[in-house]
């Protein structure tokens, strides 16, 4: 289960393919959500034209890149015990040099630099492009600082190094920023005003992985379904666009059929959709092209129409029923998976049951739980008092885990008798005479080997399940090869 708790908090490392010709070698480590793991990928590619090979070695690295997610204080904690080890193995190796890029360096700036002087330097996930510049400022002797918030930045021109892994998924970034002020997140104010990235270099980055190999992409934004490109600029401004801008935009809807008529053969998925955005529009294109994957990751947060006010959510809880029953009219067999936060400030007793009866409504398939952890310079941290007494979060939060653990099950074993697509991805971590991949509902199965290899599709047989896998058997190619 706590794979369910903590997904979004693994850490990982990027390792490319080595160019000669480069002298220096780079350790760069991710936490967090996707997009820190979509900006990695971006970091490692303006660094390779920079000299800087990737190494898996911490003790061999010139340069050591931790980026950072401020979501909740665990995460926080988490990259404060790295960035202790980092330092380390520094004093062992007093050549190499420590950097913090992400949502942690724009809100800890000063801390890291000046205070506790742990790092040297400190990049926000708006200025990699600085960083050539700010690592000859911390070459020089001084410490390094780039945090600006930019109202046009997408990196939309880089081509990101792709992590040496399966060579079949990958993140394409999308949007950047955020413009849903919830009360609970930083990410407004870590990663700025929400802005989207030219169609044109999405569908040039999807060509390019499809020319590659890759079979599956994930269109990634803080909230995709308020992506809208009218030819540059922050999506608040959109109002000032000239009457051809607004009548020549690009909507998300729009994107997605761009991008599924491109690769008939291509998966498409998306992540992570607001319940006030998300349009029907979207949800026929899902109908339309079966390429887009049916799976929605749809945060509610709470089912409690006191804490979503508090939370400024902008939607009810029966809108939010409302949409779950418009998806499920168009796409019966949709997976909706959610993100739900336990003990948000004022949440009594009442509201707590009313997010146990809403998740009775819908019975996700999956979701990732946590409970609430006040972040400095939020709305929530300015405007309520944390006032759920710790013991009292946990135990709503372990309710809320056996609830999901029993629905989850519930929908793996609604799969066993029938046969499924399957994209093999990996080895199974459990057996090595497995394969493991998911279907297009985003559910991990696991089948024998046979003669199939990463990056087929293939039929499954589902035998059996837990509740968070299905288990089966190949009966044949599909016809996505």
């Amino acid at each position: 289960m706590e794979k369910i708790i903590d997904e979004k908090l693994q850490g990982n490392s990027l390792i490319l393919e080595p160019k000669a010709e480069n002298k220096r070698k780079l350790f760069i480590e991710s936490y967090g959500c996707a997009m820190n793991f979509s900006d990695s990928e971006i970091v490692a590619s303006i660094l390779q034209k920079e000299g800087f090979n990737t190494t898996q070695n911490l003790e061999d690295a010139d340069l050591v890149l931790v980026n950072t997610c401020s979501i909740r204080d665990k995460a926080e904690q988490t990259v404060r015990k790295r960035l202790q080890k980092y330092n380390a193995v520094k004093r062992i190796n007093p050549k190499m040099k420590v950097g913090v890029l992400g949502c942690m360096a724009e809100r800890l700036k000063s801390k890291f630099l000046e205070e506790e002087k742990i790092v040297d330097l400190v990049v926000g996930p708006d200025a990699y492009k600085d960083l050539p510049n700010l690592i000859s400022e911390v070459e020089e002797g001084r410490n390094a600082v780039n945090v600006i918030l930019s109202k046009d930045e997408t990196y939309g021109d880089i081509s990101p190094v792709r992590l040496q892994s399966n060579g079949v998924s990958a993140l394409v970034s999308i949007t950047r920023g955020c413009d849903n002020m919830c009360t609970f997140c930083v990410v407004p104010f870590t990663r700025g005003r929400e802005r989207s990235r030219d169609p044109q270099s999405i569908l040039e980055e999807v060509n390019d992985l499809a020319s590659k190999g890759f079979k599956e992409i994930t269109l990634l934004g803080q909230n995709v379904d308020s992506y809208l490109w009218y030819g540059g600029g922050l999506k608040k401004d959109f109002k000032n666009a000239s009457e051809i801008e607004k009548a020549t935009a690009t909507n998300f809807s729009s994107l997605l059929k761009i991008v599924a008529e491109a690769h008939p053969k291509m998966r498409i998925r998306f992540s992570t959709s607001n319940p006030q955005d998300m349009t029907m529009d979207v949800v026929d294109m899902m109908v339309k092209y079966p390429n887009i994957c049916k799976h929605i990751h749809l945060p509610v947060q709470s089912g409690s129409n006191s804490v979503l006010k508090r939370m400024n959510r902008l939607h009810t809880r029966e809108e939010y029923f409302t949409l779950i029953d418009d998806i499920r009219k168009r796409i019966p067999d949709c997976v909706i998976s959610q993100d739900m936060i336990a003990g948000f400030c004022g949440e009594t007793e009442e509201d707590h049951q009313d997010t146990l009866s809403l998740m009775e409504y819908v019975k996700y398939d999956f979701g990732y739980m946590y409970s609430y952890s006040e972040r400095p310079g939020t709305l929530g941290a300015k405007k309520f008092e944390d006032d759920v007494p710790e013991d009292v979060k946990q135990r709503r939060l372990a309710e809320i885990v056996k609830l999901q653990r029993s629905h989850s099950l519930l929908r793996t074993q609604g799969y066993v008798g029938k046969t499924v697509e399957v994209l093999i991805e990996r080895e199974s971590k459990k057996s090595d005479q497995q394969w493991s991949g998911r279907t297009t509902y985003n559910t991990v199965a696991v089948f024998d080997k046979e003669n199939y290899k990463i990056g087929n599709f293939v039929n499954v047989e589902i035998t059996d399940c837990t509740s968070g896998t299905l288990i089966g058997k190949p009966v044949g190619y599909s016809i996505n090869n």
